[in-house]
């Protein structure tokens, strides 16, 4: 039976401190910005991971008070803004936390060497050029694995420059 029904206290704790771990970590994120809980890289989606173990841990365990877990929430939103701002000014930075782009796809060249380390599949990324309408690779200038994890197809288009958003992706190889 204990294990279905503890005690009304542990359920009122619950209850009140979990309502107000909630309105704390919506403060909390807040006030350090929208970036907080933008489009994930591995770096991003580790905080995200953390914040729930956190809350996690209000919510459940005994010794962690909710001053405890404040803390706790704000210092790592804290430094995740704090990495967030030096991977803006920092190029260094920005490599350590962050993985670069990748072309997956450029001038009607498939990179199959990327693709396979990337873990992904030539597929997947038909599937991408496929969910952005178009028909034939020949429409095709681009196919970059973000570093968001997600897949951008660049058309191939004389309305847009080939240097305009590629600018930041090594070519050597293509």
């Amino acid at each position: 039976m204990k294990m279905l029904f503890s005690d009304w206290n542990t359920v009122f704790k619950i209850l009140i401190v979990g309502s107000l771990a909630y309105v704390l970590l919506i403060i909390v994120l807040r006030i350090f910005g929208k970036r907080t809980l933008s489009k994930m890289n591995a770096f991003d989606f580790v905080v995200t991971i953390a914040l729930g173990s956190i809350l996690s841990s209000i919510l459940t365990s005994r010794d962690v008070t909710l001053l405890d877990g404040t803390i706790a929430f704000t210092l790592l939103i804290f430094l995740q803004y704090i990495i967030t701002k030096l991977t803006i000014h920092f190029q260094a930075a920005d490599k350590v936390i962050k993985a670069e782009p990748v072309l997956l796809f450029y001038k009607g060249r498939f990179d199959f060497k990327t693709i396979e380390k990337e873990r992904l599949s030539e597929e997947e990324v038909l599937q991408a050029v496929r969910s952005k309408g178009l028909a034939t690779m020949d429409n095709v200038l681009a196919v970059v694995l973000e570093t968001t994890g997600s897949i951008s197809v660049i058309q191939n288009s004389s309305k847009y420059p080939e240097n305009s958003t590629l600018k930041n992706i090594n070519k050597d190889h293509f």
